[in-house]
């Protein structure tokens, strides 16, 4: 694990000190999962623009999932 040294607003160290206290963490602790968090959320909302583009680039035709709804299985059978 490596050290390193941020610039934070006081209220800001102050509200994540708070939050830690409360969840029996320390500030690193608490910020390292925010951090890998933050990064996670960044990938999915990549994946998810990805996803986008490919639907806009080829829509789906009207009737390409129609031989799928026979299947369904709603459980009120």
């Amino acid at each position: 694990m490596r050290t390193i040294q941020m610039t934070l607003d006081d209220n800001l160290v102050k509200a994540v000190d708070h939050v830690a206290k409360e969840l029996h963490t320390s500030r690193s602790a608490f910020t390292r999962k925010a951090l890998q968090d933050a990064l996670d959320r960044y990938k999915i909302e990549l994946l998810e623009r990805k996803h986008r583009r490919g639907y806009e680039q080829n829509p789906l035709a009207s009737e390409e999932f129609s031989i799928w709804e026979t299947e369904q299985a709603w459980g009120d059978e």
